[in-house]
């Protein structure tokens, strides 16, 4: 198999329910050099990335995807220009605020991983608020990945168990790795099944580094505004096909 998945032209037929992947980590890339294939500027690309989200979200409730987690906004991306930043987070709340009228018909339970400090405080309100909102619904989890870097989930857990050490609580011959899963943001998840990435590039970019150590990978040509529901069928049609073995034969 290629590193590349490239998309089909045949129609794919439905997986069956026990072959999809429980979880499901989608890195959305590309929406920058979509909007500069045509002469837009960034911010447009962020605007048509915000509503294939809002889509695939819905369509992976339907098709019964358990968890899905989307990186919306990393560690690294303070970097960007601050107009690009400014239009993300300006998006951001739109988003916020429409889901607590949209998604109320969906049984999707919303909450949000990464370091929150650094939002806006109304930012941090309308997530709290969100996730409130949606506390009691049993359905699909959609976890929205907001300032989170894998690597500084690992160092917060870290701390975490450094200070229970320090304190007395915990021994050092006690840390493992179920203690380290249960001090991440993802804690009483199941690990990513599967781990998708459009737009051409084939690096993880600091994703859920611990969950995925045992993930299978997509990649797939195609820029995030582009990406269609038929993208993720063929994604999870690859998934299916593919014999998981975690280290055994």
């Amino acid at each position: 198999m290629p590193p590349f998945f490239k998309k089909k032209t045949k129609p794919i037929q439905p997986v069956e329910p026990e072959r999809l992947p429980r979880h499901i980590g989608v890195i959305m890339d590309g929406n920058g050099r979509w909007a500069k294939n045509r002469g837009l500027p960034r911010q447009a690309g962020h605007v048509y990335g915000a509503k294939v989200f809002r889509t695939i979200t819905k369509y992976c409730e339907k098709i019964g995807i358990n968890y899905v987690t989307f990186y919306a906004f990393s560690t690294e991306n303070w970097k960007r220009p601050q107009q690009e930043i400014d239009a993300i987070m300006d998006l951001l709340r739109d988003y916020l605020k429409e889901s607590l009228r949209d998604f109320k018909k969906e049984n999707i339970r919303t909450l949000f991983i990464g370091e929150r400090s650094a939002l806006a405080p109304d930012i941090r309100e309308l997530m709290e608020e969100a996730e409130a909102s949606t506390a009691h619904k049993d359905g699909m989890v959609l976890n929205i990945a907001l300032n989170y870097g894998g690597r500084d989930e690992l160092v917060h857990a870290v701390r975490s168990l450094a200070e229970d050490v320090k304190a007395g609580r915990l021994s050092p011959d006690d840390i493992d790795e179920e203690r380290i899963g249960r001090r991440l943001y993802t804690a009483g998840q199941p690990d990513p099944d599967l781990i998708l990435r459009p737009s051409g590039e084939y690096r993880l970019s600091n994703f859920l580094t611990w969950q995925s150590a045992y993930s299978e990978y997509v990649f797939q040509d195609i820029l995030w505004p582009d990406y269609r529901t038929e993208d993720l069928d063929a994604a999870l049609a690859e998934y299916a096909r593919r014999n998981r073995r975690f280290g055994g034969i």
